[in-house]
C-alpha cells in the first residue's frame, strides 16, 4: 500500500504499522460493545484499508448529501466524530472522490493531503490537534465511483424516472463516502438526504414509509457498522407493510407483487428469533431493485437490498429473503473483522438461512438448498483447482494485494456452513444452537477473526463436550474435507428417476412434474445429459416452456443448456436475459459456457457490448476479466 507521498513518510509509517501489528493480539475485536469508543479492544491490521483506528477512528458519521441524477454525482458533507486525535493525523479511504475542504468542529481548515492511486483507492491523511473532536469533510464523487449504479428511467421498471442504489460490499463505500473501509471499524450514522421532490430515498437505517414534500430526508442508524452497510437507494419507489415489523419498497409496478411475494417474512423473523435471539434492528424491510443490482441480496441494516429476478410468483425463492434476514445476525451483529475472514460472515449466515427455511418450509425444502449448494460448491471447488489462486478454496484466505471481491466465492459459503453442520452433527443440535446463540450475545456489535472464533469455539463447545476435529484442515487446507456432511433430499431422487424414465423414451409430458418447485426444476436441468440432439431440446422447451419461463434461476439453468448443445431458438431470449439481469451469479456461468467455442466467443462479445452499460461495476470488473474485454471508452477520474 502506498499511504503517504514521500519514501522517508513511508518509511515512519511502516515502522508506526510494524509497532502497532506487534501490540496486536490475533483476535483483536473492532469497536467496543456499544460500538462508539475504542474500550480496551484492539483492531485487526487490514490490508485492505488505509485507515489506522489504533491511531485514531471515527465513531459517528453525520452525512449531508444532495443526489443528482442528472449530473450522476453526489455532493456534501462528511461530518465524522473521532478518537484518538492525540496521535496528530487520522487516515480515511477514498476512491474517485473530490475532496474539496476538511474542517474541524469550529470550522477551522485542517491541512489534509490525499496519496497515490492503487487498487485500495487513495488515502487521505488529515493532521489533527489533541483537541479536535470532529473533522468536516466537503466532496463531490465522480462520475465512474464504483459502488453507485446510476439508471436512466429506460433501465427501470415504471421507465419513468432515474434510478440509484448503492453497494458498498467489499470496498466501494470509500468511492460514494470518503471514510474508513473496513469491516473491523464500527460507527453509528445520520444522514440528511436531498434528491429531486419526484423521488424517494432510502437507506440502511430507519426509513420513511410516505413521500416527503420537499424531497429531503433524515436518517439515523443507532447501531453501529461498519462502513460496507452504509446503503442509499432514490427512486421513484413506495412502500408496502407486510406485517408491524416487515414492509416492501418498489417501484410502483413491482410493490404489489413483491409484498405477496414476501409474505412469510414475518414468519421468518420470528423463526430467527426463536433460533438465535432478538431482532436488534428495529424493522427488516427489503427493497426491490431494478435487475441490474449485482447481487441476489445485499443484507444493509433494517433495508435488505433485493434483485427482483427472486420475483418467481411462487414464492420458491425467498429463501434469499431467509438469508439476508440471517444476516442481521451473522454479518451485521457479529462481523468479519477483515475480508480474508469472510467465511464468518456467510458460511454462519448459510447455515443459518437453512434453520430458517427448515422451520418454515420443512426438512425437505432445506435439503433441496443444502444439496443445490453443494452443487455450486463442487462447481467452484473445480475451477479454483485450475485457476491461479489454488489456495483460495480455504475458509481462511489470504488476499493481500488482491480486491477482496476476489474472495467472495461459494467457499465461504458452501464451505463455511458445511464446517458448521459437521460441528452441529458432532454435538448434536440443542448443544450447537445453545453456543450459536450465546456466541451472538457475547460479541454483538463487535468484529470476528477466524481465531478468535476457533478459540471460542473450542473452550465453548468442543472441549467441554470433549469433542475433537480436523480444524486445522477446514480452515487452512485446500478443497473439502472428506467428513464434510453430505446433504440429502428424496425429492431430488424422485427428479434423477424422472430424468432416467425421459432418457429411457417417456415423453415430457409424461413425466411426473406437477408438484416440483424451482429447485427441482434447477435439479433436473442441472442433471440433462451434456450433449442433447436438436430435437430432444425442443420436446423439452414445448412440454415445460423453459425459454419463456419468467422464472430466472430456471431460465439460466436452461440456457446454460441450450448454449452447451448451440440450440439457437433460446438466443434471442438469452440477450434479452443478459441485456437487462445483472446479476452476477446468472452473468458468469451463461458467459463462461458461451466462450468454450469459437460461435459463443463472438456471441459473448456481441452481447456484452451491448449490455455493460447496465450491468453495476462489480459485475463489469468480472465479465471483463472472463472475457478479456477491452474498453475503448476508459474512465476519466479527477
Amino acid at each position: 500500500m502506498n499511504t503517504l507521498m514521500s519514501s522517508s513518510r513511508a518509511v515512519q509509517v511502516l515502522v508506526a504499522i510494524t509497532l502497532v501489528s506487534s501490540c496486536m493480539d490475533k483476535e483483536g475485536a473492532g469497536a467496543d460493545k456499544n460500538g462508539g469508543g475504542r474500550g480496551d479492544n484492539r483492531y485487526t491490521m487490514d490490508h485492505h484499508s488505509h485507515a489506522r483506528p489504533e491511531e485514531a477512528v471515527i465513531t459517528h458519521l453525520h452525512l449531508d448529501i444532495a443526489v443528482d441524477p442528472a449530473e450522476r454525482t453526489i455532493m456534501g458533507t462528511a461530518t465524522y466524530r473521532i478518537a484518538g486525535a492525540e496521535h496528530g493525523r487520522i487516515i480515511l479511504d477514498t476512491d474517485d472522490i473530490r475532496v474539496e475542504s476538511v474542517t474541524d468542529q469550529a470550522g477551522a481548515p485542517l491541512q489534509f493531503e490525499l496519496g497515490d492511486s492503487t487498487i485500495l483507492g487513495r488515502p487521505l491523511e488529515v493532521a489533527l490537534k489533541p483537541t479536535t473532536a470532529s473533522i468536516a469533510i466537503t466532496y463531490r464523487t465522480g462520475r465512474n465511483a464504483k459502488a453507485l449504479q446510476w439508471l436512466s428511467p429506460q433501465q427501470t421498471a415504471d421507465k419513468e424516472h432515474p434510478f440509484l442504489f448503492t453497494q458498498g460490499q467489499a470496498i466501494l463505500t470509500r468511492t460514494w463516502i470518503p471514510v474508513q473501509d473496513s469491516p473491523g471499524i464500527r460507527f453509528t450514522y445520520d444522514a440528511t438526504v436531498r434528491v429531486p421532490k419526484e423521488l424517494m430515498a432510502v437507506m440502511s437505517a430507519i426509513n420513511p414509509q410516505e413521500r416527503s414534500s420537499d424531497g429531503v430526508y433524515h436518517f439515523k442508524q443507532e447501531r453501529p457498522i461498519p462502513a460496507y452497510l452504509i446503503a442509499l437507494a432514490v427512486g421513484d419507489i413506495v412502500f408496502k407493510p407486510v406485517d408491524e415489523r416487515t414492509g416492501v419498497y418498489a417501484e410502483r409496478s413491482v410493490v404489489d407483487k413483491a409484498a405477496w411475494e414476501f409474505a412469510d417474512m414475518g414468519d421468518m423473523l420470528r423463526a430467527a428469533e426463536d433460533l438465535y435471539g432478538p431482532y436488534r434492528w428495529g424493522r427488516y424491510d427489503v427493497i426491490v431493485l431494478p435487475p441490474s443490482f449485482p447481487f441476489g441480496g445485499m443484507e444493509n441494516p433494517c433495508l435488505t437490498f433485493a434483485t427482483p429476478t427472486i420475483l418467481a410468483g411462487d414464492r420458491t425463492l425467498t429463501s434469499l429473503v431467509a438469508h439476508e434476514l440471517a444476516h442481521s445476525w451473522s454479518g451485521n451483529l457479529v462481523t468479519n473483522a477483515t475480508w480474508n475472514d469472510f467465511w464468518l460472515n456467510e458460511g454462519f449466515t448459510v447455515y443459518f438461512e437453512g434453520r430458517i427455511s427448515e422451520a418454515i418450509y420443512g426438512p425437505d425444502y432445506a435439503g433441496m438448498l443444502q444439496q443445490l449448494g453443494r452443487q455450486d460448491l463442487e462447481s467452484t471447488l473445480a475451477q479454483i483447482a485450475k485457476s491461479k489462486h489454488p489456495e483460495d478454496s480455504k475458509l481462511r484466505l489470504a488476499l493481500a494485494g488482491r480486491d477482496p471481491d476476489d474472495g467472495m466465492t461459494d467457499v465461504a459459503y458452501e464451505k463455511g456452513a458445511a464446517f458448521l453442520r459437521l460441528v452441529e452433527s458432532k454435538v448434536g443440535r440443542a448443544k450447537f444452537d445453545a453456543f450459536v446463540r450465546q456466541y451472538f450475545d457475547a460479541f454483538a456489535f463487535q468484529s470476528m477473526t477466524t481465531d478468535r472464533f476457533l478459540s471460542y469455539l473450542d473452550s465453548e463447545l468442543l472441549a467441554p463436550n470433549k469433542v475433537s476435529l480436523n480444524i486445522a484442515e477446514w480452515i487452512d487446507g485446500e478443497g473439502l474435507p472428506t467428513n464434510a456432511p453430505t446433504p440429502v433430499s428424496d425429492r431430488f431422487v424422485k427428479v434423477e428417476a424422472e430424468i432416467k424414465r425421459w432418457e429411457n423414451g417417456a415423453r415430457p409430458q409424461e413425466l411426473a412434474t406437477k408438484e416440483w418447485s424451482t429447485f427441482e426444476w434447477m435439479h433436473f436441468l442441472r442433471h440433462l445429459p451434456k450433449e442433447l440432439a436438436e430435437d430432444r431440446l425442443k420436446e423439452l422447451d414445448k412440454a415445460f416452456g423453459f425459454t419463456n419461463s419468467g422464472n430466472a434461476e430456471v431460465l439460466a439453468a436452461w440456457f446454460e443448456v441450450c448454449i452447451r448443445n448451440d440450440h439457437d431458438p433460446a438466443f434471442g431470449r438469452l440477450d434479452d436475459f443478459l441485456a437487462t439481469v445483472g446479476r452476477r451469479k446468472f452473468l458468469v456461468p451463461l458467459y463462461a459456457e458461451m466462450i468454450r467455442t469459437e460461435k459463443g466467443r463472438i456471441m459473448a462479445q456481441t452481447i456484452y457490448k451491448n449490455a455493460r452499460p447496465n450491468y453495476h461495476s462489480v459485475s463489469v470488473r468480472t465479465i471483463d476479466e472472463l472475457l478479456s474485454w477491452k474498453d475503448d471508452h476508459p474512465p476519466v477520474n479527477f
